[in-house]
C-alpha cells in the first residue's frame, strides 16, 4: 500500500495531477483544467493554488497556466525559457531551473529531470520556443517521493533517476502515438525500480491508445507492482 503521508493526489485526467498537502497547500502539476475533456466539470475550477508545475509548452500541459497564474498568483516552476515566456505575459513568481537542479517551492521540494518530447508554445497563432521539456521528482511534506515523467519516452537514464532519487510513486504516460505506450512504460517501471504507478496521457482522445490493462499484463512478473488505474477524479490519499 502507498504510505502518501498525508496528502492527497488527483488526477484530474491527461497529464493534469492536483495535489493537496496536510496543511491544506495546493500544488497543481500541467494546468490543463478547462478544455481537458476528461477533467470533471466540477474540479475544473481551484479555489486555491500555491504551486505551479509545468512540464512543457504544448497546450494540453500549459492550457489554464496564464488564467491560473493571474487569479492565484502561485509560485510556477518551469524550465527558463517558459518561465521566460511566462514574465513576458505579465506573470511573476517564476521560479525558473534546469534540468539536474534542485529548488524548494513552498511546501516542496523539486528535482528536474530529463525527459524525450518537444517543446513550443503557441502565442497568437505562433510558435514559440519554450526550451526543453522535462519531467519532475517532487519531495512532499511527509517524506512522499514522486515522479512525474511529463511527456516522454522511455530512456536508459531513468536507471539514475531511480537510483539517484528513488520515487516511491511514478505518473507514467502510456497513451503512444506522442508519448511512450504500455511497451515502453513497462520498461520504464523496470529501470525506475518503483513500486506505485499511475498511468497517465491516454484515453483523453482516440489517438491515445495505451491501457492501464495493457501495462498490468507487461508488468505481471514484477513482485509488489500496483498499477493505480485512476478514473480522473479520483484520488491517492
Amino acid at each position: 500500500m502507498l504510505r502518501t503521508c498525508g496528502s492527497k493526489i488527483t488526477w484530474l485526467g491527461h497529464s493534469t495531477f492536483r495535489v493537496t498537502t496536510p496543511s491544506g497547500k495546493v500544488i497543481l502539476v500541467d494546468p490543463w483544467l478547462t478544455g481537458n475533456p476528461a477533467c470533471p466539470e466540477s474540479l475544473k475550477k481551484l479555489a486555491r493554488l500555491d504551486v505551479m508545475l509545468i512540464t512543457h509548452g504544448h497546450g494540453d500541459h500549459l492550457g489554464d497556466a496564464l488564467a491560473l497564474a493571474r487569479a492565484h498568483k502561485p509560485q510556477i516552476v518551469a524550465i527558463y525559457e517558459t518561465c521566460l515566456w511566462l514574465e513576458s505575459k505579465g506573470i511573476s513568481k517564476t521560479l525558473p531551473m534546469s534540468k539536474g537542479g534542485t529548488q524548494k517551492a513552498g511546501e516542496i521540494e523539486v528535482t528536474m529531470v530529463h525527459a524525450i518530447h518537444s517543446n513550443s508554445i503557441e502565442d497568437d497563432g505562433k510558435i514559440v520556443y519554450g526550451g526543453e521539456p522535462c519531467g519532475y521528482i517532487v519531495r512532499l511534506p511527509g517524506g512522499l517521493t514522486v515522479y512525474h515523467a511529463g511527456d516522454t519516452t522511455v530512456f536508459g537514464d531513468m536507471k539514475l533517476i531511480g537510483e539517484l532519487y528513488a520515487p516511491e510513486l511514478a505518473c507514467l504516460p502510456i497513451g503512444d502515438l506522442y508519448t511512450m505506450g504500455p511497451r515502453e512504460a513497462a520498461l520504464a517501471i523496470r529501470l525506475l525500480g518503483v513500486r506505485h504507478v499511475v498511468p497517465m496521457h491516454y484515453g483523453t482522445f482516440p489517438a491515445l491508445t495505451g491501457t492501464p490493462e495493457a501495462l498490468r499484463e507487461l508488468t505481471q512478473d514484477i513482485a509488489g507492482l500496483e498499477i493505480h488505474a485512476l478514473k480522473p477524479g479520483e484520488s491517492l490519499s
